[in-house]
């Protein structure tokens, strides 16, 4: 009778609307746990009771020729952030191959994300009690004798920005369903913190260089550490900004097939002109190679090692080329004419190098179809980035550079044209007056029911200027996409065999001008949710429908005031980080410009006054 139970419990699905609360309780204890561990060291070190923090600095510092303050909370901020982009790749394809999990002590990527965020705010709390004295002139006064770094207030507050996440995520779940895809709000503050940490890594490097340039007896920055600023840091960032791409990466993106180009054209234009300008010659290309190095480790690792769904990525070396060229003509202290001409060479000879790249290597080669709407949206998202990319890299020099109302101006029209684009990209009706006749063929399969299908569009021309038109299977232990081959008018066969059993999910997938659209060839029975399974048979018709449906079955709606709640809470967090990065970067740009001829006359009275009038 107890085996029976047992039995029925280890074959229940899992949970489709949150985490299991035993498992809500165990993270919550040891998230307690660490962090008293963690405020025990920090503010025992501000007490003077532990030394433990100040030797790590002091080592630190010997290390690399940058304040302790700097060096050790970047270099953990770094292997945090490290370890949180392969927990993540990892939890996509584990999600993409074997379908939910039942919470966050369930999938072993969990531990690996949760372990990377909470070391990103650990590092930016390091940052911030390290210092005893005013580390940098732009430092935050957080208490009467405290003051914070400004990028390490940076780094917590993106640490804490994605942590936040994960409560937020399961709420999210237990109110609208579970949303099986990267681009829910809440996970995408989970990989949009991590992300943003780049720059307040940056952020806390220039502190340190400056405060290193106005000591009495400055530090001399070591080879190595220049190196891995100039070519480490830069790539990382262009690591954070290519997660968002990371559904087109597998080959089951949810989402306009021209959002990809979009993506990659946006982080080249940010990622390689901000490099060139923050870091000079050759750091854009360095970049790159850091960027293919580190991508092509984590394909390896969480595809032939682990045994999962491999992950693709973009090359980014010919963009990376031409920004190096460009600045041969153009100089980056003219950083708006720079961001403009490189944009433009990123936008065009960059996305024709993607574009091949993607019939080379990429799950879903860009079609003719996409021409030109792909590519005059991924132009305009070139030179929207590349001017962004520029005005944050001035923000970001050691050293005074020209500051222009008119590259803020560009930067300002250049968010404003990448919000139109996204909103463009999210626009997909689902396509009308489409259905498909189809016919299985059974073929052998060792482990369950494989088919080929012959599918018979109505009307024939339906998929005739496709973006994709082909039948994904995922979450059965695997993930199959295979483009349906033409064999005759509006008919269409697979060419290998599809898995119709057990908990795979197979449909006709349909991407036409912006409709996404599917059709179901089998899904399972599945009580959490609840819903009953659409069955493989020999011979069918079935309508082409709205394909977020399929796609997502366990979301579901809720009262409109709530979701639009929900959605308000959660896009107001993420405003409150990206106004948090702007003041940010402006108070460290401001913080180069002259004094004021009264503040200057004011200080040298003050003086004057303190001297006795000597």
């Amino acid at each position: 009778m107890d085996l029976n139970f047992a039995a029925i419990l280890a074959a229940a699905p899992p949970p489709a609307g949150g985490a299991e609360i035993a498992q809500i309780v165990i993270a919550t204890v040891a998230a307690s746990i660490v962090t008293a561990a963690l405020l025990f060291l920090g503010f025992g070190h501000r007490s003077g009771r532990t030394q433990i923090l100040q030797r790590l600095a002091d080592h630190a510092e010997r290390a690399s020729g940058l304040p302790g303050w700097v060096s050790f909370p970047s270099a953990i901020a770094t292997v945090s952030l490290l370890t949180a982009v392969f927990g993540m790749y990892w939890d996509i394809a584990l999600h993409i191959d074997n379908g939910r999990d039942a919470g966050p002590l369930a999938n072993p990527a969990h531990y690996f994300i949760l372990a990377g965020l909470f070391g990103i705010f650990s590092a930016g709390f390091f940052a911030m009690v390290l210092p005893l004295e005013r580390p940098s002139t732009v430092a935050v006064r957080l208490g009467r004798d405290w003051w914070a770094p400004l990028g390490g207030l940076l780094i917590c507050a993106c640490g804490a920005f994605s942590l936040i996440g994960f409560p937020l995520d399961d709420i999210w779940h237990r109110l609208f369903g579970q949303d099986v895809t990267l681009w829910g709000p809440t996970h995408l503050m989970l990989i949009g913190g991590a992300a943003m940490t780049l720059v307040g890594i940056a952020v806390l490097t220039v502190e340190g260089l400056r405060s290193n340039a106005s000591a009495e007896v400055p530090m001399r920055e070591l080879l190595h550490t220049r190196m891995a600023r100039a070519v480490a840091l830069t790539g990382g960032l262009m690591l954070g900004l290519s997660t968002f791409q990371a559904e087109f990466d597998f080959g089951v993106p949810q989402f306009q097939l021209v959002f990809q180009p979009i993506l990659l054209m946006l982080a080249a234009g940010v990622g390689l002109v901000l490099a060139r300008v923050y870091a000079g010659p050759g750091a854009a290309f360095g970049a790159a190679i850091f960027f293919i190095a580190l991508r092509g480790i984590l394909a390896v690792a969480v595809g032939p090692v682990l045994g999962q769904t491999t992950p693709h990525f973009p090359l980014y070396v010919v963009e990376a080329l031409v920004v190096e060229a460009v600045a041969l003509f153009v100089s980056t202290r003219q950083p708006l004419r720079f961001g403009l001409v490189a944009g433009i060479g990123i936008g065009t000879i960059g996305l024709a190098a993607e574009w091949a790249w993607s019939h080379l290597w990429m799950p879903l080669p860009w079609p003719s179809a996409a021409f030109p709407e792909a590519a005059l949206l991924g132009f305009a998202a070139a030179i929207a980035g590349a001017t962004i990319g520029a005005w944050i890299g001035t923000h970001l020099a050691a050293e005074p550079t020209e500051r222009s109302p008119q590259l803020r101006l560009a930067a300002v029209c250049s968010a404003g044209v990448l919000a139109a684009l996204v909103a463009y990209g999210l626009y997909t009706p689902t396509q009308q007056g489409v259905s498909a006749q189809v016919t299985l063929k059974e073929v052998g399969g060792s482990a369950g029911r494989e088919v080929q299908a012959l599918v018979k569009l109505d009307p024939p021309d339906a998929a005739a200027d496709a973006e994709w038109f082909d039948v994904t299977a995922w979450q059965g232990g695997g993930l199959v996409v295979d483009p349906l081959k033409r064999v005759g008018d509006g008919l269409y066969r697979t060419t290998e065999p599809i898995p119709v059993h057990g908990d795979w999910k197979a449909m006709i997938r349909l991407h036409e001008d912006s409709s996404l659209s599917a059709l179901p060839i089998y899904l399972p029975r599945d009580e959490a949710i609840p819903v009953g399974e659409t069955p493989a048979s020999a011979r069918f018709t079935r309508p082409f429908s709205d394909e977020h449906q399929l796609l997502q079955r366990e979301a579901k709606g809720g009262p409109a005031f709530l979701v639009a709640l929900a959605y308000s809470t959660v896009a107001a967090i993420a405003l409150s980080l990206l106004v948090l990065l702007a003041w940010a970067l402006h108070r460290l740009s401001v913080d180069l410009r002259p004094e004021p001829l009264w503040r200057r006359l004011r200080t040298r009275a003050l003086a004057f006054q303190q001297g006795g009038g000597r």
